[in-house]
């Protein structure tokens, strides 16, 4: 599942929540599912936090990959 699906998904049952015309224990099952479904998110996340590097070009004008860096905030 993409991270778009999961999210999507995510939403969908939280609409449903909100909406309250659930029986508990679907309610429960909802919320467990969209609980699984945001570990998925995380882990996608963490995944592409670890692939985003930012190429940088050495005085020997070869590349080298760095960690991203976000730019500071003045």
């Amino acid at each position: 599942m993409s991270f778009e699906e999961a999210m999507k998904r995510i939403e969908g049952i939280v609409d449903e929540l909100e909406k309250g015309d659930l029986a508990l224990d679907e309610s429960l099952k909802r919320f467990e599912e969209a609980v699984k479904l945001a570990r998925v998110c995380r882990e996608k996340l963490e995944s592409a936090e670890k692939r985003v590097n930012e190429l940088i070009k050495t005085g020997e004008g070869r590349f080298e990959l760095a960690p991203f860096e976000e730019p500071e905030e003045e």
